[in-house]
């Protein structure tokens, strides 16, 4: 049968045998005015006051975004949440784009993200990291660090932060206090949160809020300067709003994360032989360092030893930025990657999808279909492959004419599990 695999802009079909297992979310019919939706939800909050009546008009308000790398409507919330508040002079308005330890976007890149007339007429900043001085000190984390926000975030009068709810494949789930930690954070504080403990903690997984230690720190960082309001909504495999979450930070999260779950991820009854993933395509596909989140969903699923197969355009490479391809090339094996960065001496960003990827690649063999050079490739310890049919087949030797296989054609966008 034919399967379309998201994949870029573009998508990709293959054909696979017919007893395959395809994993997909629970169909969610489209509300009938995604527009009326947001603008209900912001005017009837859980938690709080309805938006318009917390904000003063001589408020200095900040609105927190996720970046590019994720498939947040900002299109859509910021001119609809600016709509709300249209009493609030747009001079008063800065918009805070949360990098975390992402680079910055371009200001293309920004109008593609919030549209033409949001990047001419309202103030924007990337967040910075590393910059000491654009950061405020807050307090000390329980989680044995010094916490850093944005410092113009700290230092507003009202501060929104907005998102979208899907399973996170060590936060439990992303959206709700992650959009401030680790957004908007201070590398420190970011470098703690994503440590060797914390990443290798057995409940920071998909779907799971509760004794999450990430989901833990993420809000208790919170708590030393929260939002005064959240605006997070549901996506389907196309990126279009199903559902709305407004309102104080935690309780409108968590009524989102709960959504989010029943329709999102799937139980099977059984581990496959082989798993057919994506990175749910563009824009959370554009390198091999966000593609670690499709191969951790098929890991859910694959039996040990098994073979995960990983379809991630990666047009950005692994990508230039950061130190993930640096730590790749530190040790020759995954096993040996994974004890040195599980030495307490070791500690760099970005260390924490290199984690997660050796664990998976002890756990399963990867291939990757990708746009990646073959030393990138290679780089990473991953098996290259042109023709994932043919590559089926090929497995087909290795665990015989009975291969089971699923598809998770929306990648991390379905977070499928076994009960064991």
């Amino acid at each position: 049968m034919e399967v379309c695999l998201t994949y870029g802009k573009s998508g990709l079909k293959i054909n696979v045998p017919d007893h395959t297992k395809v994993v997909a979310p629970n169909h969610i019919g489209l509300p009938a005015d995604d527009h009326q939706m947001v603008l209900d939800a912001l005017r009837n909050p859980i938690g709080t006051k309805p938006l318009k009546e917390m904000v003063s008009s001589k408020d200095k308000v900040v609105i927190v975004i996720s970046d590019i790398t994720r498939p947040t409507p900002n299109h859509k919330l910021i001119p609809w949440l600016l709509e709300e508040l249209s009493h609030i002079p747009v001079e008063n308005v800065t918009i805070i784009n949360g990098t975390g330890t992402h680079r910055d976007e371009t200001r293309d890149e920004l109008i593609e993200m919030l549209g033409q007339e949001i990047v001419d007429t309202v103030r924007i900043i990337n967040h910075h990291c590393h910059e000491k001085s654009e950061l405020a000190h807050i307090g000390r984390s329980s989680f044995g660090c010094e916490v850093y926000l944005n410092k113009e975030y700290v230092e507003a009068d009202f501060r929104i932060v907005t998102g979208f709810i899907e399973p996170h494949f060590f936060a439990g789930f992303s959206g709700g206090p992650k959009g401030i930690m680790p957004g908007i954070a201070g590398i420190e504080t970011i470098l703690t949160f994503h440590n060797a403990k914390m990443i290798g903690h057995p409940l920071a997984t998909w779907g799971v809020l509760d004794g999450n230690p990430l989901q833990e720190m993420t809000r208790e960082v919170n708590t030393f300067c929260k939002p005064n309001f959240l605006l997070n909504v549901a996506l389907n495999g196309n990126n279009e709003i199903t559902n709305v979450f407004a309102g104080e930070l935690v309780s409108a999260h968590e009524k989102g994360c709960a959504f989010v779950k029943e329709h999102a991820m799937i139980q099977c009854e059984q581990r496959f032989d082989v798993v057919v993933t994506t990175n749910a395509g563009y824009p959370l596909d554009q390198n091999l360092y966000q593609a670690v989140k499709g191969m951790n969903a098929a890991q859910k699923i694959v039996k040990q030893g098994g073979t995960i197969i990983c379809a991630a355009e990666c047009i950005e490479g692994m990508p230039e930025h950061g130190n993930f391809s640096k730590i790749l090339q530190m040790r020759n094996t995954p096993k040996d990657l994974l004890e040195m960065i599980n030495d307490p001496s070791f500690r760099m960003f970005d260390q924490w999808e290199a984690q997660r990827l050796a664990m998976i690649q002890e756990w399963a063999d990867v291939y990757i279909y990708s746009t990646l050079p073959d030393e990138s490739v290679a780089i990473a310890m991953l098996t290259p492959t042109k023709n994932i049919e043919s590559t089926l087949k090929e497995l087909q030797d290795k665990y015989g004419k009975d291969m089971s296989i699923a598809v998770l054609p929306l990648g991390p966008l379905t977070i499928p599990y076994v009960e064991e």
